[in-house]
């Protein structure tokens, strides 16, 4: 039986055997793992207030954050949400420590892949680590889809892929085709020492946001889907690529839960609220009135399936408490285009990587 981090998903025995042996031999590209608490589920908790957080200052020490995630420096003047910890039911976590995590991953590559979410997660760890060492030398740069954020002292690189479904959008004759069977884009992420995957947003696009054309599935070629079976189909093919491609001696797989969105106030026993604007607090209790969203069982489902290690991050529910997160009218569209799906930084998103560093250090 494995180490449970969720009620559903396990940590499989033969990652810790393996990444123990790693570390014990001093391995270069070896990686420990462990986790606060034998058996802890991490992921069930509540949220509770705390004046020594946050953790950095977004204003002050991330002068790089992107404008969509800077609530602040875009006129949010009420910072009560910036003050609460995430605290597990059954553990602790431990504080998350940025020189640790830079030591322990000197020399080694971090990859995010997946859509504005994961450059939400994505840019709460690069402050995380800024923060802590804002005089060293460090270098951002951009080629193509990828963007690095490198600590050049420790020869540490945190990168993020936007693919935001992992498998592959191709133009063709015919027009831009959704392929829920390819996945070269994976080319990228041979040889990385740590990956974090997430998709899920951009499933239900529809009319001009939508990046495509036709879907297509082996010959098949549609005009259009189920959207939650084409999400389950990708996810079957992104399965496939971690078996066949990964190494469980080199590489640590994590996939991001579903982060969720709030912008219907009944799901949390609020029926007048539109959406996130105005909200200060979080739910101060356990569960989400409203439920798990759908698309998380078919996450856990396919994921049972994957024989390599992979780990569930499982930030939905810790996440759907979180009502008071969002940039609201302080995101990249201001009032006209209120944000309740991306998440302000500092916040929710580095309780997301404080969990990720309990996981692997």
């Amino acid at each position: 039986m494995g180490v449970r981090v969720h009620s559903n998903i396990f940590i499989l025995p033969s990652l810790f055997l393996v990444l123990a042996l790693v570390f014990h031999q001093g391995n270069a590209k070896g990686k420990a793992a462990s986790v606060s608490g034998s058996g802890c589920d991490l992921f069930t908790g509540k949220w509770v207030f705390d004046p020594s957080y946050p953790l950095y200052s977004a204003s002050a020490a991330c002068p790089f954050i992107e404008r969509e995630f800077a609530c602040q420096k875009n006129g949010r003047q009420d910072l009560l949400y910036t003050h609460y910890r995430w605290h597990p039911l059954d553990c602790t976590l431990s504080r998350f420590n940025a020189l640790k995590f830079l030591e322990k991953f000197r020399g080694k590559s971090i990859m995010f892949v997946g859509d504005s979410l994961s450059r939400n997660q994505w840019q709460s760890l690069t402050c995380m680590l800024h923060s802590a060492i804002p005089n060293a030398k460090n270098n951002l740069s951009r080629v193509g889809d990828v963007s690095t954020f490198e600590f050049l002292d420790y020869g540490t690189k945190v990168m993020l892929d936007r693919n935001v479904y992992l498998v592959d959008v191709v133009k063709e004759k015919i027009g831009r085709v959704l392929k829920l069977d390819s996945i070269q884009g994976g080319k990228l992420w041979k040889g990385i020492d740590m990956l974090i995957f997430n998709t899920w947003h951009w499933w239900n696009r529809r009319g001009p946001t939508q990046p495509w054309d036709f879907v297509k599935v082996g010959d098949a070629i549609k005009k259009d889907m189920d959207r939650m079976l084409a999400f389950e189909t990708a996810l079957r093919t992104w399965a496939a690529w971690v078996d066949e491609n990964i190494d469980p001696t080199e590489t640590l797989v994590f996939f991001q839960g579903i982060s969720p969105s709030h912008y219907n106030g009944t799901l949390w026993n609020e029926p007048k609220a539109k959406n996130c604007l105005g909200q200060k607090q979080p739910l101060l209790g356990t569960t989400y009135p409203g439920g798990l969203p759908p698309a998380l069982d078919v996450l856990k489902s396919v994921l049972s399936t994957v024989k390599k290690p992979v780990t569930l991050l499982d930030i939905t529910m810790l996440s759907l408490l979180r009502k008071d997160g969002h940039p609201s009218k302080y995101g990249l569209g201001g009032p006209t285009a209120m944000d309740c799906s991306h998440w302000c930084l500092e916040g929710v998103p580095d309780t997301w990587n404080e969990i990720l560093y309990n996981l692997i250090l």
